[in-house]
Formats: C-alpha cells, sequence, structure tokens
C-alpha cells in the first residue's frame, strides 16, 4: 500500500467494476442458469478460503448462459478436482523462492528482470501457476519497492524491466506513475514489459489515465496480454486492444494449453486469428506449469506438439505462438515447437 494521502480520492469505474465482480461460485451459476447441473461439482470451504474466486462481470458475460462446458466459466470456476492430490503438481512449480533477489524482485533469466508489482489479480484462474504464491513475503517498503528497484538500479546487466503479479494493471493509474517516475534515473533500463490479464477480462481498465502514462514512458514498451480462447475478445476487449497499441506498446499474447478448454487445433486456430484482427501477436503457447489444484487442466507434451503440427499446415508462421515451458534452472523457457507455417 502506498501512503494514504497519495491514493485517488474517488475511485474509477473500471474499479468499481472490479470490486462488484463475482466473488461466490453460486452466485455466477445461478446468473448462468448452472446451478443444478454444477452445484455438485464446487470445490468445498477450505479450498476457496485458500484462493477465493473472483471474476469479474463483464467476463462472465461472456460465457454461454446454460453451458457447463463453457470455456471461459472453466478456467475459474473452482471445482472439486483442485482437492485431488496429484503427483510432480507443486506449490512452487518454477522455483520462484530460489530467484529472489530481494523482496518483490525474481530474476531466472540473464538481462531481465521481474517485479512483483502487487498480489491482486482482476480474475482468478484457476490454472494459475502462482495461486500458493507467498505474496506477503516479497511485500516491501510500504509498497513502493525500494529494494526491488534499488537492486535493479545497482545491477546494469538489467536491459528489460517485467511488471508482473498479480496483475499490475491492478494498480491505480497513480501508483504505475509512481513506479516509472522511480526507473527513470535507471539509465541502463531499455525496455519495460507488462503482463496483463486486465484487458481481456476487465476492458475498462484501459481507460484515459493508463494510456497516458503508457505514452509517457521514455522505454520501449510491450505488453503482453493473456488470453486463452477467441471467446475472450469482444467488442469492447478488441477497442481496448485497439487504444493500447495506439500508446505505441507492442501487443503479445501468451496461453496456456487447458484440457477441455483450448486443446484442440481449430480453437487455436481461432485465437490465433481472432488476436491478429485485434493487433495482437500470438507468442507463447504455454504447457501448464504442474502447480497443486491445477492437473486436471494439464494436456501432455505429445498432444501439444501434435496440435501445433495442426496448426503450422494452416496458418502462416508470424501466427504460429511457441509452444514452451518452464523448467526451473534452464537460462530460458525451453520451446518445444515453433512451428513452420505455410510461410
Amino acid at each position: 500500500m502506498i501512503p494514504a494521502s497519495t491514493h485517488p480520492r474517488q475511485t474509477s469505474p473500471w474499479q468499481r467494476e472490479q470490486a462488484d465482480g463475482y466473488l461466490r461460485p453460486a452466485d455466477l451459476l445461478a446468473d448462468l442458469g448452472l446451478t443444478d447441473i454444477l452445484a455438485t461439482r464446487l470445490a468445498d470451504a477450505g479450498m476457496l478460503r485458500e484462493f477465493p474466486m473472483r471474476v469479474p462481470r463483464s467476463f462472465a458475460r461472456r460465457m454461454r448462459h446454460g453451458d457447463p462446458n463453457d470455456p471461459l466459466l472453466l478456467q475459474v470456476l473452482p471445482l472439486a478436482a483442485e482437492m485431488l492430490a496429484a503427483a510432480g503438481f507443486v506449490d512452487d512449480p518454477n522455483h520462484e523462492q530460489h530467484a529472489q533477489r530481494a523482496p518483490g524482485l525474481l530474476q531466472k533469466y540473464q538481462g531481465r528482470a521481474l517485479l512483483i508489482t502487487t498480489g491482486a489479480c482482476g480474475v482468478h484462474c484457476r490454472y494459475c501457476f502462482r495461486r500458493a504464491f507467498p505474496y506477503a513475503d516479497h511485500a516491501d517498503d510500504a509498497g513502493r519497492w525500494t529494494s526491488a528497484l534499488d537492486t535493479v538500479a545497482a545491477d546494469d546487466s538489467i536491459e528489460e524491466l517485467i511488471l508482473s503479479g498479480g496483475d499490475p494493471l491492478t494498480l491505480h493509474n497513480a501508483r504505475l506513475q509512481t513506479l516509472s517516475t522511480r526507473l527513470l534515473p535507471v539509465r541502463h533500463l531499455r525496455r519495460l514489459r507488462i503482463h496483463t490479464r486486465q484487458p481481456i477480462v476487465l476492458p475498462s481498465r484501459v481507460d484515459a489515465g493508463l494510456l497516458a502514462w503508457l505514452t509517457s514512458l521514455p522505454w520501449s514498451v510491450s505488453i503482453v496480454l493473456h488470453c486463452n480462447h477467441a471467446n475472450e475478445i469482444d467488442s469492447e476487449v478488441a477497442a481496448a486492444c485497439a487504444q493500447l497499441r495506439a500508446s505505441g506498446a507492442v501487443l503479445l499474447n501468451q496461453s496456456v494449453l487447458l484440457a477441455g478448454i483450448n486443446d484442440n487445433a481449430d480453437t487455436l486456430r481461432a485465437l490465433s486469428q481472432r488476436l491478429f484482427d485485434c493487433g495482437v501477436l500470438p507468442y507463447y503457447l504455454h504447457l501448464l506449469d504442474p502447480v497443486r489444484g491445477a492437473a486436471h487442466f494439464a494436456v501432455d507434451e505429445a498432444r501439444g506438439i501434435e496440435l501445433m503440427d495442426q496448426l503450422a499446415g494452416t496458418l502462416p508462421g508470424y501466427l504460429l505462438p511457441r509452444l514452451a515451458r518452464e523448467i526451473p534452472g534452464r537460462k530460458a523457457k525451453t520451446v518445444i515447437s515453433a512451428g513452420l507455417g505455410r510461410g
């Protein structure tokens, strides 16, 4: 938290919309007409205390009424399957606790570091690899990131800072401005990367203040969105992407390969095409990080390669994401298949 005196006196429309999201599975199922179908498949209260549900209403409006297999619903609905133990699925699948250089600062790869800007997200995806992340252990200086930013400033090998979380765009524009102002004296910083799902699940977050902040940044800026299915992109999301693009940022997308949601070639093809229509380039298609509670989403590597081969026969190379996985200790993500495409 920053001091109360620097908080905006009034909340923004997107903040009110975010606060008004679904927090109880029963409410979401009732509005989707699914109470009788899915109520018995929900996770118990203990799992919900450990990893609560949070779903923006704008995202829920894109779900199909009466469809228990809706691909957006399945990403966010806490199911009893999360409670089943699975070998190899752990709280810290990417060994991020070993990558901490300062409170809130992780570095796994040469030349770039990741700042945990906040523990908050606009949506709680049930497959999230940080669903058990100890955010309290990474808090620093009342949320002003002093130790982390001092570490970045002192290391001239760090040319790119990745803003992550949580979701950095759950922070108010004033907080983002505070952060970028603190970074201005860091002469060796060349690139700023923002990993966010907010423009997808809560497109109202892309407001005039955010766009003004992005336009003011002196670094090359890339925004890595997180979208898994073409149905997530409605006209409001498309408009938000157009505004982000107009700010000068490069827009990329990373998806997670999820069983029952996007694990077929037609779905992945439609996603790549819809993203490109919105000016977003497919970047990574991640194999699931084996985080505890998410084993029911897993798709094996062989199936992932098969899907990439199918996509490569029908899409140009620039619409093919790289199939990749995170292997702790490696110096970069492991690319399993980049596809060749039709040229």
